[in-house]
């Protein structure tokens, strides 16, 4: 790493890494390391704007500070201590630290956090001439220690609020899909916006705006604000150019044929709003029905959908006869391509069908199966 680079970690849910380091190498960046939940590259400064714009499955871009090995408090303080932190921290900036342990001697993570704290402090006051306690007036570099079997990463997170934070959800129902696993199980598909695209269990939406932004290629971060736009070594222009960028590349005329439905009208009146909210309000149709009563008319359509799971045991047969009806309804066009979510291990003997292909994901907590059926008019891929 050099004086004119920094070197970044794109955090991602488990089975998403290789979804987040496409993202990454689509903006131009070489990855140097994809790893369980984390993905790094080095870059310059001006990354960090355009990384926190345009990444649309990755939880949150940090800034590298160091990494060593620790088994006493004694050597996190002086290795920390020895770090560049006044390259990225000005003498007004807040710095407050959280952490994490996990299998390492170093298991307090309060202790972990103080010394942390003082060792940045000792550094800071060291470079920047500050007699005194540091004010911790300005913006907010918030760092983490993360302690892994005695391995020690210290970051600065540049993003704020987690970048599935769109800006877009006022509304939401019982269990809600996160939107940068919504984004990844439409770049998980084939689907291009000159398909037709369906989600029969829509909920609030979000597969649908998701793939809406993607499909015009609007950048996800576009109406939020970042951590880091106030943050003194990536000039104002940088933020701005990317800005003008993702304006610049948005394709507001690309015409979409999005369609959700769901049971619930309630839920339907959600996703309007959420879709309005997100400036999509014209481009998805929005129908209260059975997803049974579906038939594919068009041909070479999508199917992208997160259906209820059965989790409980008073609906688990009702979820599983869904799943049979979903399945005969879908079949009747071998043209289309369903992509379905679930944690139930019966979903194929129910559906009717072997996945062409099948993905394990996360959903929150759930361990999850992504079901890829391609239609006949895609080429299976390795």
């Amino acid at each position: 790493m050099t004086k004119s680079t920094v070197k970044l970690l794109a955090t991602a849910a488990m089975g998403l890494e290789s979804v987040v380091a496409n993202e990454v190498r689509a903006l131009g960046y070489e990855t140097t390391q994809v790893d369980n939940g984390k993905v790094i590259f080095e870059a310059i400064p001006a990354a960090i704007p355009r990384c926190n714009l345009w990444l649309r499955t990755a939880d949150r871009v940090k800034l590298m500070v160091g990494e060593f090995e620790a088994t006493t408090f004694d050597q996190l303080f002086e290795q920390t201590k020895a770090l560049d932190w006044h390259r990225y921290i000005p003498e007004d900036g807040q710095f407050p630290v959280i952490g994490k342990s996990v299998k390492s001697k170093l298991y307090s993570v309060p202790d972990c956090q103080a010394i942390v704290k003082k060792a940045v402090v000792d550094k800071l006051k060291q470079k920047h001439g500050v007699a005194s306690k540091m004010p911790e007036t300005g913006a907010l570099y918030r760092i983490e220690v993360a302690i892994v079997k005695n391995r020690v990463t210290l970051t600065i997170d540049t993003s704020g609020s987690g970048l599935h934070k769109r800006g877009y959800r006022v509304g939401q129902g019982e269990a809600p899909l996160k939107e940068t696993l919504a984004a990844a199980l439409v770049q998980l598909t084939n689907w291009k916006p000159e398909y037709p695209l369906v989600d029969l269990f829509c909920g609030s939406g979000t597969i649908l705006i998701e793939a809406a932004l993607i499909g015009q290629n609007i950048a996800p971060g576009f109406n939020r604000e970042f951590a880091s736009e106030n943050w003194h070594f990536i000039a104002n222009e940088e933020w701005d150019q990317a800005f003008q960028e993702a304006e610049q590349l948005a394709n507001y005329d690309q015409p979409l044929t999005i369609t959700g439905s769901d049971l619930d009208p309630k839920m339907i009146e959600i996703a309007k709003q959420n879709a309005m909210e997100a400036g999509l309000a014209d481009l998805i149709l929005w129908k209260q029905m059975k997803a049974s009563d579906f038939i594919p008319k068009q041909n070479n359509g999508y199917l992208i959908t997160n259906p209820p799971y059965g989790e409980r045991l008073n609906k688990q047969s009702e979820v599983e006869q869904m799943y049979r009806d979903l399945g005969q309804s879908m079949h009747q066009n071998t043209s289309w391509s369903n992509y379905i979510l679930t944690s139930h291990e019966e979903f194929e003997v129910l559906f009717g069908k072997k996945a062409t292909k099948k993905r394990k994901l996360f959903n929150g907590f759930i361990k999850v199966d992504y079901y890829q059926y391609f239609g006949k008019h895609i080429k299976v891929q390795d």
